[in-house]
Protein backbone atom coordinates (compact mmCIF):
# COMPACT_ATOMS: atom_id res chain seq x y z
CA UNK A 1 0.00 0.00 0.00
CA UNK A 2 2.84 2.14 1.07
CA UNK A 3 4.12 1.38 -2.77
CA UNK A 4 1.34 2.03 -4.34
CA UNK A 5 0.63 5.36 -2.51
CA UNK A 6 4.20 6.75 -3.32
CA UNK A 7 3.06 5.87 -7.04
CA UNK A 8 0.65 7.37 -7.32
CA UNK A 9 2.30 10.81 -5.43
CA UNK A 10 5.45 10.71 -7.91
CA UNK A 11 2.50 10.56 -10.95
CA UNK A 12 1.38 13.33 -9.54
CA UNK A 13 4.45 15.64 -8.87
CA UNK A 14 5.31 14.50 -12.57
CA UNK A 15 2.39 15.92 -13.69
CA UNK A 16 2.80 19.01 -11.66
CA UNK A 17 6.21 19.59 -12.85
CA UNK A 18 5.23 19.46 -16.46
CA UNK A 19 2.60 21.46 -15.68
CA UNK A 20 4.71 24.48 -14.33
CA UNK A 21 7.45 24.06 -17.39
CA UNK A 22 4.86 24.85 -19.20
CA UNK A 23 2.04 26.99 -17.57
CA UNK A 24 1.54 30.19 -16.65
CA UNK A 25 1.80 32.42 -13.49
CA UNK A 26 -1.56 30.95 -12.54
CA UNK A 27 0.13 27.54 -12.59
CA UNK A 28 3.29 28.39 -10.45
CA UNK A 29 1.40 30.35 -8.02
CA UNK A 30 -0.48 27.03 -7.56
CA UNK A 31 2.64 24.95 -7.01
CA UNK A 32 3.41 27.44 -3.71
CA UNK A 33 0.27 26.07 -2.22
CA UNK A 34 1.24 23.84 1.45
CA UNK A 35 -0.33 21.07 -0.31
CA UNK A 36 2.00 20.56 -2.95
CA UNK A 37 5.00 20.80 -0.74
CA UNK A 38 3.49 18.61 1.75
CA UNK A 39 3.14 15.92 -1.17
CA UNK A 40 6.50 16.70 -2.43
CA UNK A 41 8.06 16.04 0.96
CA UNK A 42 6.14 13.01 1.12
CA UNK A 43 7.03 11.40 -1.77
CA UNK A 44 10.32 12.38 -1.59
CA UNK A 45 11.66 10.43 2.06
CA UNK A 46 12.32 7.33 2.12
CA UNK A 47 10.86 4.40 2.90
CA UNK A 48 13.19 3.17 5.47
CA UNK A 49 16.59 4.71 6.43
CA UNK A 50 19.81 2.55 5.31
CA UNK A 51 20.72 0.30 8.01
CA UNK A 52 24.50 1.53 7.57
CA UNK A 53 22.46 5.38 8.23
CA UNK A 54 20.96 4.30 12.01
CA UNK A 55 23.85 3.07 12.90
CA UNK A 56 25.81 6.40 12.33
CA UNK A 57 23.03 8.14 14.08
CA UNK A 58 23.16 6.02 16.54
CA UNK A 59 26.70 6.32 17.36
CA UNK A 60 26.59 10.51 16.64
CA UNK A 61 27.54 12.60 19.21
CA UNK A 62 24.51 14.54 18.34
CA UNK A 63 22.16 11.37 19.11
CA UNK A 64 20.80 11.81 22.84
CA UNK A 65 20.11 8.81 25.09
CA UNK A 66 16.64 8.74 23.99
CA UNK A 67 17.33 8.05 20.57
CA UNK A 68 17.00 11.61 18.98
CA UNK A 69 18.68 12.57 16.52
CA UNK A 70 19.59 16.20 16.27
CA UNK A 71 19.91 17.49 12.57
CA UNK A 72 18.77 21.11 13.42
CA UNK A 73 20.54 23.69 15.06
CA UNK A 74 19.52 26.92 16.03
CA UNK A 75 22.16 29.88 16.23
CA UNK A 76 21.81 33.35 17.54
CA UNK A 77 23.51 35.44 16.18
CA UNK A 78 22.88 39.02 18.32
CA UNK A 79 20.92 39.56 21.23
CA UNK A 80 20.37 43.09 19.37
CA UNK A 81 16.75 44.05 18.23
CA UNK A 82 15.34 47.31 16.09
CA UNK A 83 11.84 46.40 17.96
CA UNK A 84 10.74 47.52 21.56
CA UNK A 85 8.07 44.95 22.15
CA UNK A 86 6.39 45.64 25.73
CA UNK A 87 6.33 41.87 26.28
CA UNK A 88 9.92 41.38 25.75
CA UNK A 89 11.58 44.19 26.94
CA UNK A 90 11.37 47.62 28.59
CA UNK A 91 11.25 50.92 26.42
CA UNK A 92 14.56 51.94 26.64
CA UNK A 93 16.19 48.34 25.54
CA UNK A 94 18.15 45.98 27.77
CA UNK A 95 21.59 45.51 28.96
CA UNK A 96 23.65 44.08 26.79
CA UNK A 97 26.92 41.54 26.90
CA UNK A 98 30.61 42.93 26.35
CA UNK A 99 31.18 42.82 22.33
CA UNK A 100 34.38 39.96 23.85
CA UNK A 101 31.50 37.91 25.50
CA UNK A 102 29.71 37.24 22.44
CA UNK A 103 30.71 34.70 19.59
CA UNK A 104 32.62 36.45 16.47
CA UNK A 105 31.71 36.29 12.94
CA UNK A 106 34.83 33.37 12.44
CA UNK A 107 33.53 31.27 16.05
CA UNK A 108 30.17 31.16 14.53
CA UNK A 109 30.86 29.72 11.32
CA UNK A 110 33.81 27.20 12.93
CA UNK A 111 30.86 25.81 15.28
CA UNK A 112 28.71 25.64 12.12
CA UNK A 113 30.81 23.75 10.14
CA UNK A 114 31.78 21.42 13.01
CA UNK A 115 27.96 20.92 14.04
CA UNK A 116 27.34 20.36 10.08
CA UNK A 117 30.31 17.33 10.15
CA UNK A 118 28.56 16.08 13.06
CA UNK A 119 25.10 15.80 11.21
CA UNK A 120 23.52 18.57 11.43
CA UNK A 121 21.93 19.12 7.90
CA UNK A 122 19.69 22.57 8.79
CA UNK A 123 20.50 26.09 10.49
CA UNK A 124 18.33 28.72 11.45
CA UNK A 125 19.74 32.10 12.18
CA UNK A 126 17.81 34.02 14.88
CA UNK A 127 18.47 36.68 17.28
CA UNK A 128 17.40 39.13 19.23
CA UNK A 129 17.10 40.44 15.39
CA UNK A 130 19.71 38.96 13.12
CA UNK A 131 19.29 41.41 10.32
CA UNK A 132 20.77 43.85 12.42
CA UNK A 133 23.83 42.59 11.39
CA UNK A 134 25.82 44.07 8.83
CA UNK A 135 27.20 40.77 8.03
CA UNK A 136 24.28 38.86 8.07
CA UNK A 137 24.27 38.10 4.04
CA UNK A 138 27.89 36.92 4.03
CA UNK A 139 26.82 34.50 6.88
CA UNK A 140 24.24 33.30 4.93
CA UNK A 141 26.35 32.79 1.92
CA UNK A 142 29.52 30.78 4.40
CA UNK A 143 27.12 28.62 5.40
CA UNK A 144 25.19 27.81 2.15
CA UNK A 145 28.81 26.74 1.43
CA UNK A 146 29.45 24.51 4.20
CA UNK A 147 29.20 20.79 2.25
CA UNK A 148 26.32 18.37 3.55
CA UNK A 149 24.29 21.44 4.42
CA UNK A 150 21.12 21.41 3.24
CA UNK A 151 18.88 24.16 4.56
CA UNK A 152 19.64 27.67 5.85
CA UNK A 153 16.69 29.65 7.11
CA UNK A 154 16.03 33.18 9.20
CA UNK A 155 13.70 34.07 11.71
CA UNK A 156 13.37 37.71 11.36
CA UNK A 157 11.11 40.44 12.91
CA UNK A 158 10.17 41.39 8.94
CA UNK A 159 11.36 45.28 9.46
CA UNK A 160 14.05 45.42 6.90
CA UNK A 161 12.69 42.53 4.68
CA UNK A 162 12.27 44.93 1.33
CA UNK A 163 15.57 46.76 1.51
CA UNK A 164 17.43 42.46 2.33
CA UNK A 165 15.43 39.83 1.13
CA UNK A 166 16.94 39.50 -2.36
CA UNK A 167 20.70 40.06 -1.31
CA UNK A 168 20.02 37.20 0.86
CA UNK A 169 18.27 35.29 -1.72
CA UNK A 170 21.13 35.48 -4.18
CA UNK A 171 23.37 34.34 -1.12
CA UNK A 172 20.75 31.29 -0.72
CA UNK A 173 18.20 31.29 2.04
CA UNK A 174 16.35 28.93 1.95
CA UNK A 175 13.07 29.88 3.95
CA UNK A 176 12.04 32.54 6.13
CA UNK A 177 10.21 32.96 9.13
CA UNK A 178 8.59 36.25 9.88
CA UNK A 179 7.62 36.90 13.51
CA UNK A 180 3.97 39.06 13.43
CA UNK A 181 1.83 39.43 16.35
CA UNK A 182 -1.08 41.16 15.32
CA UNK A 183 -2.52 42.42 11.39
CA UNK A 184 -3.76 45.63 12.81
CA UNK A 185 -1.10 48.96 12.83
CA UNK A 186 -2.06 50.70 15.33
CA UNK A 187 -1.66 47.88 17.49
CA UNK A 188 1.43 46.81 15.47
CA UNK A 189 3.20 50.42 16.88
CA UNK A 190 1.36 49.98 20.55
CA UNK A 191 3.60 46.77 20.73
CA UNK A 192 6.47 47.12 19.43
CA UNK A 193 6.97 51.29 20.37
CA UNK A 194 8.00 51.26 16.92
CA UNK A 195 6.30 52.43 13.33
CA UNK A 196 6.68 50.00 10.56
CA UNK A 197 3.82 47.58 10.16
CA UNK A 198 3.87 48.72 6.52
CA UNK A 199 7.57 47.29 6.09
CA UNK A 200 6.67 43.79 7.81
CA UNK A 201 3.47 43.33 5.31
CA UNK A 202 5.37 44.33 2.50
CA UNK A 203 8.37 41.88 3.36
CA UNK A 204 6.08 39.18 3.68
CA UNK A 205 4.49 39.93 0.09
CA UNK A 206 8.23 40.51 -1.51
CA UNK A 207 9.22 37.00 0.11
CA UNK A 208 5.54 35.58 -1.85
CA UNK A 209 7.10 37.31 -5.10
CA UNK A 210 10.65 36.08 -4.89
CA UNK A 211 8.76 32.36 -4.15
CA UNK A 212 9.03 31.93 -0.58
CA UNK A 213 6.52 29.90 1.51
CA UNK A 214 7.10 32.29 4.08
CA UNK A 215 6.24 30.98 8.04
CA UNK A 216 4.14 34.08 9.67
CA UNK A 217 4.74 33.29 13.74
CA UNK A 218 1.80 34.40 15.49
CA UNK A 219 2.23 34.22 19.62
CA UNK A 220 -1.10 34.23 20.74
CA UNK A 221 -2.29 35.71 23.90
CA UNK A 222 -5.75 35.72 25.92
CA UNK A 223 -6.84 39.37 26.28
CA UNK A 224 -3.89 40.56 23.58
CA UNK A 225 -4.68 38.68 20.03
CA UNK A 226 -7.56 36.52 20.52
CA UNK A 227 -9.37 38.22 18.62
CA UNK A 228 -7.24 38.42 15.41
CA UNK A 229 -7.69 34.65 14.89
CA UNK A 230 -10.10 34.80 12.09
CA UNK A 231 -7.86 37.56 10.57
CA UNK A 232 -4.87 35.56 10.51
CA UNK A 233 -6.55 32.45 9.04
CA UNK A 234 -8.38 35.32 6.74
CA UNK A 235 -4.25 36.16 5.79
CA UNK A 236 -4.03 32.79 4.19
CA UNK A 237 -6.87 33.45 1.40
CA UNK A 238 -4.91 35.27 -1.11
CA UNK A 239 -1.05 34.03 -0.37
CA UNK A 240 0.67 31.47 0.05
CA UNK A 241 2.07 31.79 3.75
CA UNK A 242 1.73 29.72 6.24
CA UNK A 243 0.66 30.95 9.53
CA UNK A 244 1.61 29.13 12.81
CA UNK A 245 -0.55 30.16 15.60
CA UNK A 246 2.28 29.69 18.41
CA UNK A 247 0.87 28.51 22.09
CA UNK A 248 1.97 31.20 24.73
CA UNK A 249 4.56 29.95 27.02
CA UNK A 250 3.47 30.98 30.19
CA UNK A 251 6.63 29.60 32.80
CA UNK A 252 8.20 33.20 33.59
CA UNK A 253 10.78 33.85 36.23
CA UNK A 254 9.60 31.46 39.52
CA UNK A 255 5.29 31.68 38.43
CA UNK A 256 3.11 29.83 35.75
CA UNK A 257 1.13 32.37 33.71
CA UNK A 258 -1.66 30.23 32.14
CA UNK A 259 -4.45 32.66 32.16
CA UNK A 260 -2.68 34.07 29.58
CA UNK A 261 -2.66 30.52 27.35
CA UNK A 262 -4.94 29.50 24.84
CA UNK A 263 -4.86 26.20 24.16
CA UNK A 264 -4.40 24.84 20.61
CA UNK A 265 -8.11 22.81 20.41
CA UNK A 266 -9.36 25.82 21.54
CA UNK A 267 -7.95 27.62 18.53
CA UNK A 268 -9.47 25.22 16.22
CA UNK A 269 -12.97 25.46 17.87
CA UNK A 270 -12.66 29.23 17.30
CA UNK A 271 -11.19 29.03 13.68
CA UNK A 272 -14.25 25.99 12.70
CA UNK A 273 -16.98 28.39 13.87
CA UNK A 274 -16.33 30.35 10.73
CA UNK A 275 -15.42 27.43 8.33
CA UNK A 276 -16.62 24.29 9.49
CA UNK A 277 -14.71 22.43 6.61
CA UNK A 278 -10.68 23.89 8.23
CA UNK A 279 -9.26 20.22 8.34
CA UNK A 280 -5.93 18.82 9.24
CA UNK A 281 -2.88 18.22 7.01
CA UNK A 282 -0.11 15.79 6.90
CA UNK A 283 2.82 16.48 8.99
CA UNK A 284 6.54 15.10 8.88
CA UNK A 285 8.17 13.37 11.53
CA UNK A 286 10.00 16.18 13.20
CA UNK A 287 7.74 18.49 12.36
CA UNK A 288 6.77 21.31 15.28
CA UNK A 289 3.32 22.49 13.63
CA UNK A 290 0.01 20.75 13.34
CA UNK A 291 -0.73 21.72 10.12
CA UNK A 292 -4.17 22.89 8.62
CA UNK A 293 -5.94 24.55 5.74
CA UNK A 294 -8.99 26.17 4.60
CA UNK A 295 -10.38 24.60 1.68
CA UNK A 296 -9.58 26.90 -1.26
CA UNK A 297 -7.16 28.83 0.56
CA UNK A 298 -3.54 29.60 -1.25
CA UNK A 299 -1.93 29.34 2.38
CA UNK A 300 -2.22 27.23 5.50
CA UNK A 301 -2.41 27.26 9.42
CA UNK A 302 -0.33 25.28 11.65
CA UNK A 303 -0.17 25.18 15.21
CA UNK A 304 3.06 24.83 17.35
CA UNK A 305 1.61 23.34 20.42
CA UNK A 306 4.73 24.12 22.57
CA UNK A 307 2.41 23.72 26.06
CA UNK A 308 -0.80 22.13 25.65
CA UNK A 309 1.07 18.58 23.16
CA UNK A 310 4.57 18.95 23.37
CA UNK A 311 6.56 17.18 20.17
CA UNK A 312 9.50 16.62 22.71
CA UNK A 313 9.91 12.79 21.71
CA UNK A 314 10.40 14.09 17.86
CA UNK A 315 12.93 17.44 19.17
CA UNK A 316 16.05 17.44 16.86
CA UNK A 317 16.90 20.78 17.96
CA UNK A 318 20.04 22.47 19.22
CA UNK A 319 20.66 25.79 19.98
CA UNK A 320 23.73 28.46 20.06
CA UNK A 321 23.43 31.69 21.99
CA UNK A 322 24.89 34.39 21.02
CA UNK A 323 27.28 34.47 24.04
CA UNK A 324 28.23 31.01 22.22
CA UNK A 325 26.51 28.51 25.09
CA UNK A 326 25.00 25.56 23.39
CA UNK A 327 21.60 24.81 24.79
CA UNK A 328 19.69 21.17 24.63
CA UNK A 329 16.24 22.40 25.36
CA UNK A 330 14.55 26.13 24.91
CA UNK A 331 12.50 25.39 28.22
CA UNK A 332 15.94 24.32 30.20
CA UNK A 333 18.43 26.46 32.18
CA UNK A 334 21.30 23.86 31.65
CA UNK A 335 23.68 25.98 28.82
CA UNK A 336 27.27 24.94 28.27
CA UNK A 337 29.70 27.04 27.04
CA UNK A 338 31.47 26.37 23.41
CA UNK A 339 32.67 30.09 23.84
CA UNK A 340 35.15 29.40 26.73
CA UNK A 341 36.13 26.02 25.40
CA UNK A 342 36.85 27.37 21.58
CA UNK A 343 38.69 30.27 22.71
CA UNK A 344 41.50 27.76 24.62
CA UNK A 345 44.71 26.86 22.70
CA UNK A 346 44.76 23.69 24.68
CA UNK A 347 40.88 22.00 23.63
CA UNK A 348 41.30 20.32 19.83
CA UNK A 349 38.18 20.30 17.99
CA UNK A 350 37.83 16.50 18.69
CA UNK A 351 37.40 17.73 22.09
CA UNK A 352 35.07 20.44 20.89
CA UNK A 353 32.91 17.57 19.32
CA UNK A 354 33.25 15.64 22.73
CA UNK A 355 32.04 18.75 24.56
CA UNK A 356 28.66 18.87 22.59
CA UNK A 357 27.75 15.33 23.01
CA UNK A 358 27.98 15.63 26.24
CA UNK A 359 25.63 18.54 26.48
CA UNK A 360 23.49 16.33 24.02
CA UNK A 361 23.75 13.40 26.55
CA UNK A 362 21.91 15.43 29.36
CA UNK A 363 19.02 16.77 27.27
CA UNK A 364 15.74 15.54 29.41
CA UNK A 365 12.83 12.96 27.84
CA UNK A 366 10.86 16.11 27.38
CA UNK A 367 10.90 19.89 28.70
CA UNK A 368 9.46 21.38 32.56
CA UNK A 369 6.84 22.84 30.71
CA UNK A 370 5.37 20.03 28.99
CA UNK A 371 2.78 19.12 31.26
CA UNK A 372 -0.34 18.13 29.89
CA UNK A 373 -2.94 20.35 29.26
CA UNK A 374 -6.78 19.91 30.60
CA UNK A 375 -9.44 22.41 29.80
CA UNK A 376 -11.11 22.20 33.45
CA UNK A 377 -8.00 21.94 35.38
CA UNK A 378 -5.77 24.66 34.54
CA UNK A 379 -1.51 23.95 35.05
CA UNK A 380 -1.71 27.32 37.29
CA UNK A 381 -3.96 24.88 39.70
CA UNK A 382 -1.23 22.14 39.08
CA UNK A 383 -3.89 19.48 40.08
CA UNK A 384 -3.21 17.03 36.96
CA UNK A 385 -1.29 13.97 38.26
CA UNK A 386 1.91 14.67 35.80
CA UNK A 387 2.27 18.29 37.28
CA UNK A 388 1.58 17.13 40.66
CA UNK A 389 4.75 14.87 39.92
CA UNK A 390 5.89 17.43 38.63
CA UNK A 391 6.52 19.82 41.39
CA UNK A 392 7.04 16.13 43.38
CA UNK A 393 4.64 16.74 46.30
CA UNK A 394 5.73 20.40 47.15
CA UNK A 395 3.39 20.66 49.27
CA UNK A 396 5.22 18.03 51.54
CA UNK A 397 8.45 19.57 51.09
CA UNK A 398 9.53 22.00 53.65
CA UNK A 399 12.54 24.27 51.66
CA UNK A 400 10.18 23.92 48.51
CA UNK A 401 6.39 26.32 47.54
CA UNK A 402 3.54 25.39 45.66
CA UNK A 403 5.34 25.93 42.41
CA UNK A 404 8.35 23.23 43.24
CA UNK A 405 9.99 26.38 43.62
CA UNK A 406 12.85 26.59 46.61
CA UNK A 407 12.27 28.93 49.58
CA UNK A 408 13.32 29.48 53.05
CA UNK A 409 11.46 28.48 56.05
CA UNK A 410 9.66 31.28 58.02
CA UNK A 411 11.13 30.27 61.78
CA UNK A 412 9.14 33.41 62.97
CA UNK A 413 6.77 31.03 65.08
CA UNK A 414 9.66 29.38 66.73
CA UNK A 415 11.06 30.22 70.38
CA UNK A 416 14.14 32.01 70.90
CA UNK A 417 16.27 29.56 72.61
CA UNK A 418 20.47 29.38 73.06
CA UNK A 419 21.90 27.13 70.24
CA UNK A 420 24.70 25.64 70.45
CA UNK A 421 26.30 23.27 67.43
CA UNK A 422 29.76 21.56 67.33
CA UNK A 423 31.49 20.41 64.21
CA UNK A 424 34.83 18.63 63.03
CA UNK A 425 37.23 17.68 60.05
CA UNK A 426 40.77 16.45 59.25
CA UNK A 427 43.40 17.23 56.62
CA UNK A 428 45.77 14.47 56.09
CA UNK A 429 48.84 16.38 55.20
CA UNK A 430 52.15 13.77 54.89
CA UNK A 431 55.10 13.90 56.94
CA UNK A 432 57.44 16.39 54.73
CA UNK A 433 54.21 18.54 55.28
CA UNK A 434 53.24 18.05 58.95
CA UNK A 435 57.27 18.95 60.11
CA UNK A 436 56.78 22.28 58.07
CA UNK A 437 53.37 22.94 59.81
CA UNK A 438 55.54 21.91 63.14
CA UNK A 439 58.37 24.30 62.70
CA UNK A 440 55.71 27.13 60.83
CA UNK A 441 58.18 27.13 57.39
CA UNK A 442 55.19 26.99 54.97
CA UNK A 443 56.11 30.30 52.70
CA UNK A 444 52.54 31.50 53.34
CA UNK A 445 52.34 31.81 56.86
CA UNK A 446 51.61 30.46 59.84
CA UNK A 447 49.00 27.51 58.94
CA UNK A 448 46.84 26.64 62.34
CA UNK A 449 46.20 30.46 62.94
CA UNK A 450 45.17 31.42 59.49
CA UNK A 451 43.05 28.45 58.92
CA UNK A 452 41.63 29.19 62.33
CA UNK A 453 40.68 33.21 61.34
CA UNK A 454 39.24 31.27 58.02
CA UNK A 455 36.76 29.78 59.68
CA UNK A 456 35.28 31.85 62.16
CA UNK A 457 34.97 34.12 58.80
CA UNK A 458 33.45 31.14 56.77
CA UNK A 459 30.56 30.72 59.41
CA UNK A 460 30.03 34.26 60.05
CA UNK A 461 29.02 34.06 56.16
CA UNK A 462 27.28 31.22 55.84
CA UNK A 463 23.58 32.51 54.60
CA UNK A 464 25.97 34.16 51.63
CA UNK A 465 27.43 30.35 51.04
CA UNK A 466 24.45 28.29 51.30
CA UNK A 467 21.47 29.99 49.75
CA UNK A 468 18.46 28.42 52.30
CA UNK A 469 20.31 29.34 55.48
CA UNK A 470 19.08 32.11 57.35
CA UNK A 471 21.32 34.96 58.72
CA UNK A 472 21.84 34.62 61.90
CA UNK A 473 23.39 36.72 64.88
CA UNK A 474 26.25 34.47 66.15
CA UNK A 475 26.74 35.25 69.80
CA UNK A 476 29.78 33.11 69.50
CA UNK A 477 32.20 31.18 67.45
CA UNK A 478 35.65 29.35 68.40
CA UNK A 479 37.49 27.41 65.94
CA UNK A 480 40.60 25.29 66.92
CA UNK A 481 43.32 24.22 64.54
CA UNK A 482 45.70 21.41 65.91
CA UNK A 483 48.30 19.62 64.42
CA UNK A 484 47.99 15.43 64.93
CA UNK A 485 51.78 14.49 63.86
CA UNK A 486 51.11 11.04 65.14
CA UNK A 487 48.88 10.71 62.14
CA UNK A 488 50.24 13.16 60.38
CA UNK A 489 47.11 15.80 59.86
CA UNK A 490 45.35 19.12 61.37
CA UNK A 491 42.57 18.09 63.40
CA UNK A 492 40.31 20.99 63.23
CA UNK A 493 37.06 21.72 65.50
CA UNK A 494 34.71 24.38 65.39
CA UNK A 495 31.90 25.54 68.33
CA UNK A 496 29.46 28.18 67.16
CA UNK A 497 26.77 29.49 69.77
CA UNK A 498 24.12 32.18 69.17
CA UNK A 499 20.64 33.14 70.84
CA UNK A 500 17.86 32.35 68.08
CA UNK A 501 15.02 30.72 66.33
CA UNK A 502 17.04 28.38 63.98
CA UNK A 503 19.87 25.97 64.66
CA UNK A 504 23.74 26.41 64.28
CA UNK A 505 24.87 23.20 62.49
CA UNK A 506 25.56 24.41 59.52
CA UNK A 507 27.58 27.37 60.74
CA UNK A 508 29.83 24.92 62.60
CA UNK A 509 30.22 22.63 58.88
CA UNK A 510 30.64 25.99 57.24
CA UNK A 511 33.60 26.95 59.41
CA UNK A 512 35.56 23.44 59.74
CA UNK A 513 35.06 22.99 55.97
CA UNK A 514 36.31 26.55 54.96
CA UNK A 515 39.15 26.18 57.67
CA UNK A 516 40.25 22.92 56.19
CA UNK A 517 39.89 24.12 52.21
CA UNK A 518 42.31 26.66 54.04
CA UNK A 519 44.49 24.18 54.87
CA UNK A 520 44.93 22.84 51.95
CA UNK A 521 45.39 26.47 50.57
CA UNK A 522 48.20 26.98 52.06
CA UNK A 523 50.04 23.87 51.26
CA UNK A 524 49.54 23.39 47.78
CA UNK A 525 52.78 24.58 46.97
CA UNK A 526 54.32 21.84 48.41
CA UNK A 527 51.95 19.05 47.64
CA UNK A 528 49.03 18.27 46.45
CA UNK A 529 48.95 14.94 47.88
CA UNK A 530 46.64 16.05 50.77
CA UNK A 531 43.16 14.72 52.04
CA UNK A 532 40.27 16.45 53.57
CA UNK A 533 38.02 13.90 55.35
CA UNK A 534 35.90 13.42 58.09
CA UNK A 535 33.84 16.54 58.12
CA UNK A 536 31.03 15.86 60.58
CA UNK A 537 28.30 17.00 63.10
CA UNK A 538 29.88 16.41 66.43
CA UNK A 539 26.43 17.38 68.43
CA UNK A 540 23.86 20.03 67.93
CA UNK A 541 21.42 21.70 71.26
CA UNK A 542 18.67 23.84 71.79
CA UNK A 543 16.33 23.01 68.88
CA UNK A 544 13.35 20.48 68.52
CA UNK A 545 15.82 17.80 67.48
CA UNK A 546 19.50 17.76 69.70
CA UNK A 547 22.01 15.50 68.56
CA UNK A 548 25.05 14.32 70.01
CA UNK A 549 27.61 12.10 68.56
CA UNK A 550 28.88 9.21 71.18
CA UNK A 551 32.47 9.82 69.85
CA UNK A 552 32.26 13.53 70.66
CA UNK A 553 33.70 15.26 73.69
CA UNK A 554 32.06 18.52 74.29
CA UNK A 555 34.78 19.54 76.62
CA UNK A 556 37.46 19.40 73.89
CA UNK A 557 35.86 22.73 72.34
CA UNK A 558 35.68 24.75 75.59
Amino acid sequence: MRLLARHAIQTLLRQENRELLGGGAGVRQKATTGYLKLAQAAALEPLEKPIQQVDQQKNSPLTDTFGRHHTYLRISLTERCNLRCDYCMPAEGVPLQPKANLLTTEEVLRLARIFVEQGVRKIRLTGGEPTVRRDIVEIVAQMKALPHLEHVGITTNGLVLTRLLLPLQRAGLDSLNISLDTLKKDRFEKITRRKGWERVIAGIDLAVQLGYTPKVNCVLMRDFNEDEICDFVEFTKDRPVDVRFIEYMPFSGNKWHTERLISYKDTVNAIRKRWPEFAALPNGPNDTSKAYAVPGFKGQVGFITSMTEHFCGTCNRLRLTADGNIKVCLFGNKEFSLRDAMRRKDVTEDQLVDFIAAAVQRKKKQHAGAVPYHPHLLLHQMTHPAARLQVRNASHLTHVNSHGKAQMVDVGGKASTTRLAQAEATVRVGEHLTQLIAANELAKGDVLTVAQLAGIMGAKRTSELIPLCHNISLSSVKVLAVLQKSTQSVHLKATVRCSGQTGVEMEALTAVSIAALTVYDMCKAVSHDICITNIRLLSKSGGKRDFNREEAKPEDFE
